[in-house]
Formats: structure tokens, sequence, C-alpha cells
């Protein structure tokens, strides 16, 4: 199963896409659907009603976001999903490490992080 590993320049503070990966209110906003989400270990998340779900691992407050992605029934290994926020010149790097993510789900996913994830992101946080 491949990995994903890419870092994206948001203009926007850690603090600000912290909060926009972590809230379920303005998860919402971004995503355009419901989310739960609740930034402490050891409880469940979900995105776009379902589509994206899994639990939630480790936090550390505008720094650094740890999930297990759910895909498919007992997964082995399991799929993680490490999201760290550098503060930048320019103003955050998101770096993305996405470890053993499916064959036949990968290019899904890789356009996902592009187009569903840092793009809204963008569009809400820069101004």
């Amino acid at each position: 199963m491949p990995d994903y590993k890419k870092q994206f320049i948001i203009k926007a503070q850690p603090q600000d896409i912290y909060a926009a990966l972590t809230n379920p209110e303005i998860i919402a906003i971004w995503t355009g659907e419901k989310a739960v989400m609740d930034a402490t270990p050891d409880t469940e998340f979900s995105w776009w009603d379902g589509d994206i779900c899994g639990k939630n691992i480790e936090f550390e407050a505008d720094k650094k976001i740890v999930q297990q992605w759910y895909f498919g029934e007992d997964q082995e290994p399991a799929s993680i999903v490490t999201l760290k926020m550098h503060p930048d010149k320019q103003g955050t790097s998101l770096e993305i490490n996405h470890t053993n993510i499916p064959d036949e789900a990968y290019d899904n996913i890789i356009e996902g992080w592009k187009e569903a994830i840092v793009a809204p992101l963008r569009d809400l946080l820069e101004e």
C-alpha cells in the first residue's frame, strides 16, 4: 500500500488551519457537509457525511493532528494521516503524510487532498 507525502503553503496562521480541521462547525463550512469531530484522542470522526471517517489518535494544538482513516473492515496495516502545521513566511506550511493507502483508493485520495481539502481550506482562509 502506497504512502503520500506533500507540503502545501496556505496563507493563514497555523491556529486558523488547525481550527478549520478540528472544529466541526468550520469543517462543515468548507466541506459543505455535516461533520463529526472532537479534538480528543480515541474519538471517532466523520467528514462529508461519512465519506471520510476514522479515529482521532493525537492532537497538538495548532501544530499536529494524527488520525487513522478507515478503508473497509479492519485494514491492516492501518492508514494513518499526520498533519503538521509549520509557520512559514507566507503563512503556514501544511505537511500531509498519509500512510498505507489502499491501491484502489490512491488516485482518489491524492486528488481529494488537493481538490477537496487543501483548495477549500485556501478558499476559506486566504484573504
